[in-house]
Parts: C-alpha cells; structure tokens; sequence
C-alpha cells in the first residue's frame, strides 16, 4: 500500500468529502473504516464511479489521508481518477459525494457514469461533456 498526504496525492481528497467520511465512521461505530473510491466498466457512458467504506486496504491500494480519515483507490482506477476530486456536496439535488475527473470527456446524462476518449462507451442516455 501507498500512503501519503493529500497535499502530495496524485487526486484530492476535498475537506467537505473527508468531514463526510469521519461523521459517517463515528455513526458506523467503526473506527477503522476507510472509505474506497473505484471505477467499473459499465453505465450508459462506459464507466461508473462506486464508493464503499473498507476495514483494510489491499496491498497495492493507493491510500490518501486527510483529516484523520483514509481514501483508498486501487490501481487500475487510478489510472482513470489521476487529478481528479472527491468532493462532498450538500443542496438542491441533495448530499453526495462528486467526482470532478478531467480526464471524463463525457458523462451520462443522469451523472452516473463516464467515459475517457480512446476507451468503449455505453450507450442509452444522452451524452454530456463532464465538467
């Protein structure tokens, strides 16, 4: 595992997002949560962002520390989240994390999913440049 700063991280680890994470560990009763961050194929633009909170990392697994809270991203997102932010937002449209990635030249039109030039798209919704 690599573990480093949030100042030195190859993608930002936002304070909103990493305040969200500790006040959702200290509900969980679990200290040792460390929230991952992952890219999988499918979705209407050909790859979609999942979050899950974890007890460990995996040995290759990149490990950004902010806060007093951990955000894990394996290798293989990595290569797709490198300069991106994960951000938390609270509004109109309700509490979530967000991803602001450069390196999506597209998104779903329902914001779930992505795509990257060069790599297979889906198909179904409307097609958005991501910003």
């Amino acid at each position: 595992m690599v573990e480093i700063e949030f100042a030195s991280a190859p993608l930002v680890f936002c304070e909103a997002a990493a305040g969200k994470v500790a006040e959702l560990i200290r509900d969980s009763d679990n200290p040792g949560l460390m929230l991952r961050v992952y890219v999988t194929g499918g979705g209407c633009s050909g790859f979609q962002y999942g979050f899950a909170f974890e007890g460990c990392a995996s040995p290759d697994d990149l490990q950004v520390e902010r806060d007093g809270v951990s955000l894990l991203v394996d290798p293989g997102s990595l290569r797709y989240l490198r300069g991106a932010e994960i951000d938390f937002e609270d509004g109109l449209e309700g509490a979530r994390f967000v991803i602001r990635n450069p390196n999506a030249t597209g998104a779903c039109g329902c914001g779930n999913s992505f795509s990257v030039d060069g790599a297979p798209g889906g198909g179904g919704c409307s097609v958005d440049p991501a910003h």
